[in-house]
């Protein structure tokens, strides 16, 4: 019989490299943005909270605090992994528009590839996959009524998406290697929010795309993730290997948060997701609406969706959670252990 460890993390950018990067990437951007009312780059109009982040230094004692917070959990999360010594290492991830483009738009697919190349820091760094391992999960999945799809080659890039690449690299946060084997597992988070450019278009940053010559299919709804971590787990089980799960996402984005003008996230909406798994009520997740998701900007929240589906009946301890309103979006780290 196989045996699961869980681990729920993010693969937001800004948690190496220059503290001002987690300001600057979007919080700066959209305050410089033609497109933000005037009104809303007045600090003074902003939630008190945001203000407080925000401070006399633009964030950056909140910066240090909010990193220092989720490298711990980072780190706790990798020592837990390797006291684990797992076969291979399952991530739930998103693409956005990196290796899916116009010509497919899977709602999942399992990435059956024997290593890829990536960087870190202008450094090569390799990636393991199992093909064997992937192909297995992806037939059983399919012979169980989940219509995934498979790949063993790379279309249009050279790497995995920086949901997977990012992640791999945060649990590697000192440098050590990652000779774990990873199986990525691709969900459409984005759905009708694809970033796809049209004709002489940029890809928008910081906010959602606007004019879309084509509005992409919906992302699988929070049920079907639910239940697809939860078969992704039977079948896992049933096997000999011993394997982590990942769910790769931070939870809402100011960058997908309309009604907060792209500014911050909907940090109440984080604060209902942490209460339920911090008492160990994620199944509720399985009862979200797409629309719930949307209005939240926690469209990348379905890959925790997954994984709370793989991790029913166990609960998560917390290792990190950082909550912001001026770097984005909020963060958890937590693991869910062998024992539950």
């Amino acid at each position: 019989m196989g045996e699961i460890l869980g681990v729920g993390c993010s693969h937001g950018p800004g948690l190496t490299g220059p503290l001002q990067r987690l300001t600057d990437i979007y919080l700066r951007h959209n305050l410089a943005s033609d497109e933000t009312p005037e009104h809303m780059k007045d600090p003074k109009n902003w939630p008190l909270q945001m203000r407080e982040e925000w401070g006399d230094d633009e964030g950056m004692a909140t910066a240090q605090r909010y990193r220092d917070t989720l490298v711990k959990g980072y780190r706790a999360a990798r020592q837990a992994i390797d006291e684990f010594q797992p076969d291979f290492v399952l991530i739930f991830g998103d693409d956005q528009y990196e290796a899916f483009r116009e010509d497919i738009l899977p709602p999942f697919c399992v990435f059956a590839v024997e290593e890829t190349q990536s960087t870190r820091h202008g450094d090569p760094f390799t990636i393991k996959g199992d093909r064997d391992a992937g192909i297995h999960l992806a037939s059983e999945l399919i012979k169980a009524g989940f219509d995934v799809g498979t790949s063993w080659k790379l279309p249009h890039v050279e790497e995995y998406g920086h949901a997977f690449t990012t992640t791999v690299h945060y649990l590697d946060m000192d440098g050590e290697g990652f000779n774990y084997p990873v199986i990525p597992l691709s969900v459409n988070c984005y759905g009708n929010h694809l970033r796809i450019p049209g004709p002489g278009q940029k890809r928008a940053v910081g906010r959602l795309q606007e004019d879309m010559p084509v509005t992409p299919p919906p992302s699988p709804p929070p049920w079907r993730c639910y239940d697809l971590g939860r078969e992704v787990a039977r079948i896992i089980t049933e096997s000999p290997w011993r394997a982590v799960i990942v769910g790769s996402s931070s939870w809402s984005h100011a960058s997908l948060t309309k009604k907060n003008y792209f500014l911050w996230p909907d940090v109440d909406a984080d604060r209902r997701r942490y209460a339920e798994l911090e008492s160990g009520e994620q199944a509720n997740w399985r009862d979200l609406t797409t629309e719930d998701l949307v209005d939240s900007g926690q469209h990348e929240l379905l890959n925790w969706v997954c994984l709370a589906g793989a991790m029913h009946g166990r609960k998560a301890e917390i290792l990190s959670f950082a909550e912001a309103y001026i770097f984005n979006s909020s963060k958890c780290v937590a693991l869910f252990p062998v024992s539950n």
